[in-house]
């Protein structure tokens, strides 16, 4: 019996430490394509973790092509920073040790907006995520091509550092 007991100790704990968030101090990184209706272009974030549910971070994006008129923007234009914070539902919600479900409020150089995402961990370190971002409060712009300020996909790979 003690055997057995120790056997089922012994696989919890290494199927424990593949979590797609853990908390305090985790910290996650994720390049993939960004995809909306004027120009397809690649993002980059980092999240870092403050508490048990809690992250901040950091994304950045920068349109590469796609529609008529967008050949002519400058760097300005095609480039945007965000300041991210996110609440990590995975363990609330509790589908899987590795799935992580996480809605949050972004401060970007273009708007104010939200972003709901999910990650996925193959491994510890390597997984897939997708991330819906949506402005909420468009800043005063006089491009004749909002970028940045519509609906947006981010869709690639993510890995915890």
């Amino acid at each position: 019996m003690k055997n057995i007991v120790l056997v089922v100790a012994l696989l919890a704990f290494s199927f424990g430490n593949a979590q797609a968030f853990e908390g305090k101090g985790d910290q996650k990184f994720q390049v993939g394509a960004n995809i909306q209706d004027y120009a397809t272009g690649i993002n980059v974030s980092f999240d870092h973790g403050l508490g048990e549910n809690i992250s901040v971070g950091v994304s950045s994006s920068y349109a590469l092509g796609g529609a008529d008129g967008i050949e002519n923007l400058d760097f300005g234009d095609r480039f945007d920073l965000k300041a991210r914070f996110n609440a990590n539902l995975g363990n609330v919600i509790n589908i899987d040790e590795n799935f992580d479900f996480y809605p949050g409020l972004n401060l970007s150089l273009k708007n104010f907006g939200g972003h709901v995402g999910a990650r996925y961990f193959f491994t510890e370190g390597f997984g897939v995520f997708t991330e819906a971002n949506f402005p909420l409060a468009k800043y005063d712009n006089d491009d004749l091509v909002d970028i940045h300020n519509q609906f947006v996909l981010n869709i690639g790979m993510t890995f915890n550092l």
